[in-house]
């Protein structure tokens, strides 16, 4: 992350899991929500966000739904996080 600023809540991370499990079910987000279980554990790894990125990208239409119940990720997602350059 290249901004210090933001910082990632690891409660959001717990709700969204939370969240997805119970209305969105679905084995399609299972490797989704294996990465935001490692968010949880290790906020501050830079590695899980390229990780969450994938996943996400590779949910296709299901990206919606993800986001309905899950709306932090889009938090997370934001090209701020992503950003290299100073």
């Amino acid at each position: 992350m290249s901004d210090p600023s933001r910082i990632i809540d690891p409660q959001q991370i717990e709700t969204s899991i939370m969240m997805l499990k119970q209305y969105v079910r679905d084995d399609d987000i299972a490797p989704l929500i294996d990465v935001l279980e490692s968010m949880a554990v290790d906020p501050r790894n830079e590695a899980l966000l390229d990780q969450l990125s994938d996943a996400f990208g590779r949910l296709g239409l299901q990206q919606g739904v993800v986001l309905t119940y899950a709306p932090y990720l889009s938090t997370l997602l934001s090209d701020g996080l992503f950003d290299d350059t100073d």
